[in-house]
């Protein structure tokens, strides 16, 4: 990625234990086995700032998974981990000029303005349709109509096919 040149973003959306940690590090994993380097950012939105260390699960799977820099946010505190085997000092201070990303998944904020995939885990969710924009998709349990559903959807148990639609979003 140039400098000043804006990755593509992708955010993972749905109520509380919907899956979306598990389908962004899914997208991290896939898409780092295949050469991209990822940076996540999750949204700790569940009231107060984000404590250490229930918080930094999530974002440690997604360092695992194979992010380069993984984010969590909440109520104005903001905890960065970035990991590789060694940091030099120049590349330290890069990082802080640019992050050198193919692309940045970010887990949660729904109310933001950015292409989003929505998980719907029960009937009920069905509502984030209606209430949010910039959905390009769906990942979704058995138990949803299909009928109600965006073209782009997939099954929660289709990691292959929306892997390998988040790979070509990267690409787009």
């Amino acid at each position: 990625m140039a400098l000043g040149v804006t990755p593509p973003i992708l955010q993972v959306v749905g109520f509380k234990n919907s899956g979306k940690t598990t389908v962004v590090s899914n997208m991290i994993q896939f898409a780092s086995e295949n050469g991209f380097k990822l940076g996540s950012i999750k949204h700790h939105g569940h009231g107060g700032p984000p404590d250490l260390p229930d918080e930094w699960k999530d974002s440690d799977r997604h360092l695992r998974a194979g992010a380069l820099v993984s984010v969590v946010e909440g109520e104005g505190k903001l905890h960065l981990v970035a990991q590789k085997a060694v940091w030099q000092l120049e590349e330290i201070l890069f990082l802080y000029q640019a992050m050198n990303v193919d692309g940045i998944l970010v887990e949660g904020y729904k109310k933001a303005h950015y292409p989003k995939i929505v998980m719907l885990h029960q009937k009920e969710d069905l509502v984030l349709l209606e209430e949010l924009e910039d959905v390009v998709g769906v990942i979704h349990d058995y138990s949803i109509p299909k009928i109600d559903l965006p073209s782009t959807s997939f099954l929660f148990t289709e990691k292959e096919l929306y892997c390998h639609w988040f790979l070509d979003y990267l690409r787009r």
